[in-house]
């Protein structure tokens, strides 16, 4: 059997990873979490709540913040893993600028403490660290970035993702460490953040309250993303765990794969308030808000490039639609997820 460490594993992104890897192995999950505004156990109860008890015994959690180094104790109640997965990270933008030390010693510190502790590991077989397309800066209409191409980081979110990432090429290349680094776009699906854009459209269309739409100076472009499901992360994760073929090195003497996970098609930010509105068979109340004025540090476009995983024979169960309409009634069955 084999055995996989989860940081972040009250979080949102990874506690859908957890249910994934749940429902299609066998392995024993050992999740490192601090326990804060990000990380909430509620998510992982509900989460739980269908699989019978032998299946949630394989599930351990263990309390640690990565801006300490794993001490002795913590090291020995996570024991010996084959398999790392690194989610555990600052990740509201809006919080990074107000607290971006704070970003540093989550981001930054926090990442080479796994680090430290993933290269005492005597069988480890991947580390997996997730970055974000934010990464690249903005993007042009008509560019997606591939997986290689420069960073350029326009807040101290995506400035500290870009340095955890590129720890963990250098302790790829400096000690052999096995490391696999994923760049999501915007994620969503059930018992995300209230905060967050989706739960909040939920929110607001079911009250018929107006719903900002973040924009350009002129207020007609709205911005977009290629939003993904969580679900579709997750097996696009254990697709790379269990892909056999091997990789072309990334470029120049780095040895570290990089894979970009995308959603099934790019959406406008209106785009996607309407259909979470059309759902709720409500009318759509919307206004254009310029995003540079109001939301320093943000990115109007972000893109990435999916043609690789695709090449590798993953892609989306779903359509991004389709997992929209879905996370809406879910959300709205559930509601207490979407309160403030």
């Amino acid at each position: 059997m084999k055995r996989v460490l989860i940081t972040g594993g009250a979080g949102f992104i990874a506690h859908h990873l957890i249910g994934h890897i749940l429902e299609t192995t066998d392995w024993e999950i050992i999740t490192l979490d601090r326990l804060d505004y990000s990380g909430n156990l509620n998510r992982l109860h509900d989460l739980m709540i269908p699989f019978m008890p032998e299946t949630k015994r394989r599930v351990k959690i263990v309390h640690h913040d990565l801006k300490a180094e794993l001490n002795p104790l913590v090291r020995r109640e996570i024991g010996d893993v084959d398999y790392i997965l690194h989610l555990a990270a600052g990740s509201h933008v809006d919080r990074s600028i107000d607290y971006p030390m704070e970003f540093v010693m989550d981001n930054v510190v926090g990442t080479c403490n796994i680090l430290e502790f993933a290269r005492l590991q005597p069988n480890l077989e991947r580390f997996v660290y997730f970055s974000t397309d934010e990464v690249f800066g903005p993007a042009p209409d008509g560019i997606k970035y591939k997986e290689n191409d420069r960073y350029n980081s326009t807040n101290p979110y995506s400035a500290t993702k870009a340095g955890g990432e590129e720890l963990a090429v250098a302790y790829q290349n400096t000690y052999n460490l096995p490391v696999y680094i994923t760049h999501t776009m915007n994620v969503f699906g059930e018992r995300q953040h209230p905060e967050k854009f989706i739960p909040m459209c939920i929110r607001k269309a079911k009250d018929s309250e107006y719903i900002t739409i973040h924009s350009d100076s002129t207020k007609t472009i709205p911005g977009s993303r290629h939003y993904i499901h969580a679900e579709d992360v997750a097996s696009a994760v254990l697709f790379l765990l269990n892909y056999e073929g091997t990789f072309e090195p990334t470029w120049g003497n780095a040895k570290c794969p990089k894979f970009n996970i995308v959603g099934s098609e790019e959406l406008n930010n209106l785009e996607l308030a309407q259909i979470i509105a059309d759902t709720q068979e409500k009318e759509l109340l919307y206004e254009m808000l310029d995003f540079h004025s109001s939301r320093p540090g943000h990115d109007l476009r972000y893109a990435l490039d999916g043609d690789k995983m695709k090449e590798l024979g993953w892609e989306p169960a779903k359509s991004v639609r389709e997992r929209i309409a879905e996370v809406t009634k879910w959300t709205l069955a559930n509601r207490r997820w979407i309160r403030i």
